[in-house]
């Protein structure tokens, strides 16, 4: 099947709710499944999932859309790769059709590209792991060994060996058929000056980096001798990897992070093997860059709680104090666990077992009160200042007043003088409106309101002139995806704000959809009022500014249009 195709015949073959209970458990509530939100931190259930339309919405985080949406989210996935996915589930064969010739053409070549990657990774994934097993292995077999890494997790994990040859991966992938340019676009091998190939990985244990579809996509190496070289190397970005995108041992820990009920994020790759090994089998690695965004909204697709593993040094402790703010202004929770001096995640655990480990997980402070207590032992000063910038980053409002009362308790500071300087931020980045004229914001909100409430209605609404009012580009853009599509078509291509608002208009908390007529009217009247009062807010300004003109007869005419107006609202 062509995409949209596919798209309808999958609403059609799997039910959302199936599909949400999955990850989230769901309580009928009349018409409608409830749950606390999987997205962000929170316990009363304000998700819920609309069955009979197939769409879910989040009260607290405003998260929304159809099933691919919360399938994308979840697994943090991009929409080829859910289509892919949720078509396989259903039974559906997907075709690609580009719409044009040029655009096709570049899709294509993409895609062929991205193949290609793939394919070579998995020839050098195996490369490596053979290399392991053979006699030139010995040395990073020994360093395992010497690391306790057991044989399962070496398979799990596809571990494998670099060998110290300048050119083995690139004659393997010269032999598999792919040529040395090909590897190195897919950040496999280099270019020297003099022109000469040579494999970017030599003399390392190798750690593939997976994909939540379970594919190589990239590779990173650790040295095991003394070598005076970088202790680790990650795979250069390619067509089918970005550097902060992704982290390392998810697609193995998916499934624990999502049966424990939270994730352990920790830095380094042999810290993800050893707590693997240790049955922490939800736990992930950053990949050697501080934690991002992107890496933040994979991690959410699974749970909303996190516990931070860093070492308990200076440089540990303010990656975690970033770590922290990034996660928390999301909307999420996390607790920090700082390793003793000396000590790190491998040797904790091997040396002083699990009970020490989980006695510092019992100990760990929750996330805001590690920010403080940071801020406070690093430059007292900026505590407050930093507790003002964090307020005015959190991304959910209902958030603001918790942190701004545990704030305030930390900080022991005034809690009245905390919200002071956010409501002073508030009103002096808003434009106050004129007093006598309702704000056009309103109107134009009440207009997209019924617009994707009754999407079959828009003739009517042109005919009343609802479009022609409509000034904000948002709810243009808005607007022209009603009018071009039909509404299954709109729907997928809205951004998240505007899904965000077609499912609050659309949830099973709005009124039914069963008023047209009455609703239609009801925003004629309101067009009317809103005209009526812009027209007396005009005439008055204009009374105003012709007072003392001497120009009496301007004066009547005004007065009189002012007086009819203001007649006809009556």
């Amino acid at each position: 099947m062509q995409s949209k195709e596919a798209i309808r015949a999958i609403k059609e073959r799997l039910n959302i709710v199936a599909i949400v209970q999955r990850y989230v458990e769901l309580k009928r509530n009349g018409p409608r499944w409830t749950a606390p939100c999987p997205f962000h931190q929170e316990t009363k259930p304000s998700f819920t999932v609309n069955e009979e339309q197939g769409l879910f919405y989040c009260f607290g985080c405003q998260a929304s859309g159809d099933i691919f949406d919360f399938y994308s989210r979840i697994n943090g996935l991009d929409f080829r790769e859910t289509l892919t996915q949720l078509a396989e589930q259903a039974g559906i064969f997907l075709e690609s059709g580009p719409h044009s010739p040029q655009r096709g053409e570049q899709k294509n070549r993409q895609h062929s590209q991205r193949q290609l990657a793939l394919r070579m990774h998995e020839l050098a994934a195996s490369h490596f792991a053979a290399a392991l097993r053979s006699p030139e292995g010995e040395e990073c077999q020994a360093y395992m060994r010497s690391r306790g890494l057991s044989e399962e997790i070496i398979q799990n994990f596809g571990l494998g060996w670099a060998r110290r040859d300048w050119q083995s991966l690139t004659k393997a992938l010269q032999r598999g058929g792919f040529s040395p340019q090909a590897g190195a676009e897919a950040g496999l091998l280099g270019k020297s000056e003099n022109g000469r190939w040579y494999d970017r990985f030599r003399g390392r244990l190798i750690f593939p980096i997976k994909n939540l579809s379970n594919q190589i996509i990239a590779f990173g190496g650790r040295i095991i001798a003394g070598e005076d070289e970088a202790k680790y190397i990650n795979s250069a970005d390619s067509p089918i990897y970005k550097k902060g995108e992704h982290l390392y041992g998810l697609a193995q820990a998916r499934r624990g992070i999502v049966t424990k009920g939270h994730a352990l994020l920790t830095e380094g790759y042999m810290d993800v093997l050893t707590l693997h090994q240790f049955d922490y089998t939800n736990a992930v690695g950053v990949l050697g860059t501080a934690l991002t965004p992107e890496q933040v909204k994979r991690l959410a697709g699974f749970t909303s709680r996190m516990t931070l593993l860093f070492d308990g040094d200076r440089a540990g402790r303010k990656a975690a104090l970033r770590a922290c703010e990034m996660l928390l202004t999301r909307g999420l929770s996390c607790r920090v666990v700082l390793m003793p001096e000396g000590e790190d995640i491998d040797s904790l655990l091997r040396g002083a077992g699990r009970e020490a480990f989980e006695a510092l997980q019992a100990q760990a402070p929750e996330g805001l009160r590690f920010c403080v207590d940071v801020l406070k032992a690093l430059a007292p000063r900026e505590t407050v200042e930093w507790a003002r910038n964090f307020l005015r980053q959190v991304e959910i409002p209902e958030l603001v007043s918790p942190y701004t009362s545990q704030l305030a308790g930390h900080l022991q500071i005034s809690e009245a003088e905390l919200r002071a300087t956010l409501a002073n931020r508030k009103m002096q980045a808003g434009a106050p409106s004129a007093p006598d004229t309702p704000p056009h914001g309103i109107l134009e909100r009440e207009i997209m309101m019924y617009a994707v409430r009754y999407p079959h209605r828009l003739a009517d609404m042109q005919v009343m002139g609802a479009d022609v009012v409509l000034r904000s580009p948002v709810a243009r853009k808005l607007w022209d995806k009603l009018e071009h599509h039909s509404p299954e078509e709109a729907f997928h291509l809205l951004d998240e704000r505007e899904k965000a608002f077609w499912c609050k208009c659309r949830s099973p908390e709005a009124p039914p959809r069963d008023a047209g007529d009455r609703e239609l009217k009801a925003l004629h009247d309101f067009m009317d009022g809103y005209y009526a009062a812009a027209q007396t807010s005009s005439l008055s300004a204009a009374l105003r500014a012709n007072t003392g003109a001497g120009n009496f007869e301007d004066d009547v005419r005004y007065l009189h249009a002012l007086m009819k107006n203001l007649g006809e609202r009556a």
